[in-house]
């Protein structure tokens, strides 16, 4: 198990790279477009629609993201931007105040709710994804990049020193020792990009300079987005019955599984990206 984790993790990371750093716009846009759709997929499975609802949710899917790439194609890359915008304001409020207040409340969410929670929280990481690559790709990764350091942070910190679960009905595994970990690390990775950013810091201004308080904000409201996208997918799985999104990534799980953080996290970055 270890072994096929390993490997499909690996032949993963390769496809990701070599598209993000070298595919033209419009292929990393496909690119991006496939992800979410076999996330739909998995998220279909996991709303309680019937077989005709849920063909009917994939098939409306598949036309959003279809005219969405052909727009991101043929529209100003600035309209596009302020388009994807109101997709980012939306995600950040079903976020902040939607989603918490189901996995709070244990919501058992109707099937068309869940249906529509799911294009909620799929087509704004699509925009993201494109917008963040569009900034330049290494603006893309260092978005990324923050969620990972966060959850390795979470899980060694909480494996060692973890006592107080965080969400034991939803995630066991999960302890508040563990978020704290995450925070520490987010925080002294944002202090490294600030030192790293240079005399032109781009993208990397907001962790230099007497604003970069600002930054050090903007890095611990991400972490909270990632752990409560990882707890939301959770959620969701528990509520359907699940272990995993789905079987399609061998020792991971499914696409779900392994962009579940990022799905806040990413339209946040980005939207301050197209505000700054």
């Amino acid at each position: 198990m270890l072994r096929t984790r390993v490997l499909t993790a690996i032949a993963l990371l390769a496809l990701f790279l070599g598209l993000l750093f070298y595919a033209p716009a419009l292929l990393w846009a496909l690119f991006a477009a496939a992800i979410v759709a076999l996330a739909g997929w998995e998220w279909s499975r996991l709303c309680g629609l019937g077989s005709g609802s849920r063909l009917a949710w994939l098939v409306v899917s598949a036309a959003a993201l279809g005219v969405a790439t052909l727009a991101f194609w043929k529209v100003p890359a600035t309209q596009f931007v302020e388009g994807a915008r109101a997709a980012f304001g939306i995600a950040l409020v079903f976020w902040l105040f939607v989603a918490p207040v189901w996995m709070a409340l244990r919501v058992r969410p109707a099937p068309w709710l869940a249906a529509l929670a799911g294009w909620v929280v799929l087509l704004p990481l699509w925009a993201a994804l494109v917008v963040l690559r569009d900034a330049g790709p290494w603006v893309l990764l260092g978005a990324a990049a923050i969620v990972w350091v966060a959850d390795i942070a979470a899980y060694f910190v909480g494996r060692r020193f973890g006592q107080h679960r965080l969400a034991p009905s939803i995630s066991p595994g999960k302890t508040w020792e563990g978020v704290a970990g995450a925070v520490v690390a987010v925080i002294a990775y944002g202090v490294l990009l600030g030192a790293l950013a240079g005399a032109d810091p781009g993208p990397l201004s907001m962790f230099t300079g007497t604003g970069a308080w600002l930054g050090l904000v903007a890095l611990v409201v991400v972490t909270a987005l990632s752990i409560e996208g990882d707890l939301f997918e959770s959620w969701m799985k528990r509520l359907a019955g699940r272990k995993d999104s789905s079987s399609l990534l061998p020792g991971h799980g499914g696409v779900l599984d392994r962009i579940d953080a990022l799905a806040p996290t990413l339209p946040f970055a980005a939207l301050l990206v197209a505000l700054g």
